[in-house]
């Protein structure tokens, strides 16, 4: 097959371009726009690929995507762009509308075009997969019940509900006008490649630093943690094999306390590359040294309407397509941890800016 994967720059959607060239003969077509979020050197070990290419366009962009449509002549669509960082939709949701709304509908239009003229063969073998999130479901109110394919929408953030929006359009887009969607909401992704604003790169890129580890609240909410690249063979499967109109929930069987991330990532460095004192004391109020990186650890005010817990019922697709992950939280996290450290030179690059000056030809200051 031949795969356009929007986003495809990004953590998820890198995640997956790597697994499609590495584990089969398929092709890909990365539409990205590349966004502070888009960083290309992810996909450094894929990028002399033949069954490799890249756009660089954005999905709000229409006479653009039709000409990647006419160029590439894809067999299936994986939609993974989308702004994602619940703290920047309070900020400022209006990126959030326009890419995860109005880019969602511009390109399930451009696909509705392409596929209408594709030849009957062609035309029943083509799919369009929308990846979404389970923050789609609001949370749950308990410690018991887990999210499941038929749960109502509850979306309670700017963020979630973009993508709730565009979760029912490409339903919509399926049930109207007979276009062969798919969906997909998975729970909190973890692992190499991981953009430094979300919790586990910044707890560990902090704590190296000696800088403070901040945590909501008392770091009481709860998240299912799937490894990433768990999530992009499920991505896979269900793109070849899930059936038309469905929704397929994907989880990692891996319910934490944010509180018992931190500590776990702490206690992992602790083994891995134990703190010095000098470098790390000053950072102490007390004038004394850090024995431990769990010391860094710093409470802060809740964000605005933060959903205590999510958690996924992943036993559909078990079921149906056979998929179940094979990393537990203790083997992911520690994947994770090792990762960044035997990658700080990405991540400083992604820290300073430097990946994007390159991109653009900036020279560095």
């Amino acid at each position: 097959m031949k795969l356009l994967i929007t986003g495809g720059a990004g953590f998820i959607g890198s995640a997956v371009i790597r697994h499609i060239i590495a584990n089969t003969a398929d092709s890909v077509v990365n539409v990205d726009k590349l966004t502070y979020a888009g960083n290309l050197e992810s996909l450094a070990q894929v990028a002399a690929s033949d069954r490799y290419a890249f756009e660089q366009v954005d999905i709000y962009n229409q006479a653009e995507l039709e000409r990647v449509f006419q160029e590439h002549r894809p067999d299936a669509v994986m939609h993974l762009a989308a702004e994602s960082h619940v703290d920047r939709s309070i900020d400022g949701p209006a990126e959030f509308i326009q890419t995860n709304i109005v880019g969602t509908y511009t390109l399930l239009e451009v696909a509705r075009a392409y596929w209408n003229g594709l030849e009957a063969e062609g035309k029943a073998a083509f799919r369009f997969h929308h990846i979404s999130t389970d923050e789609v479901y609001g949370d749950l109110e308990g410690p018991e019940g887990l999210f499941t394919e038929q749960t109502s929408y509850a979306p309670s953030s700017p963020y979630s509900a973009s993508k709730a929006s565009s979760d029912h359009l490409v339903r919509a887009w399926q049930r109207t006008y007979g276009l062969p969607t798919l969906i997909t909401n998975c729970s909190n992704n973890y692992g190499p490649y991981h953009f430094p604003e979300k919790l586990i790169p910044l707890v560990i890129l902090n704590a190296l630093e000696g800088k403070a580890l901040p945590v909501y609240g008392k770091g009481e909410q709860i998240r299912d943690w799937l490894y990433v690249e768990d999530h992009a063979r499920a991505l896979y499967k269900v793109v070849t094999e899930g059936r038309v109109g469905e929704t397929y929930n994907i989880g990692g069987h891996n319910e934490k306390q944010n509180i018992e991330v931190v500590q776990t990532i702490c206690d992992l460095l602790q083994q891995l590359k134990p703190p010095v004192g000098a470098q790390l004391a000053a950072r102490k109020a007390d004038g004394t040294p850090l024995t431990h990186y769990s010391d860094l650890i710093s409470f802060v005010a809740d964000r605005p309407g933060h959903d205590l817990r999510y958690a996924i019922d992943a036993g559909k697709i078990e079921r149906e397509l056979g998929w179940r992950p094979e990393e537990t939280f203790e083997s992911g996290i520690r994947k994770t941890v090792q990762w960044y450290l035997d990658n700080l030179e990405w991540c400083r690059r992604v820290q300073d800016g430097s990946y994007q000056r390159e991109r653009l030809g900036i020279a560095e200051a």
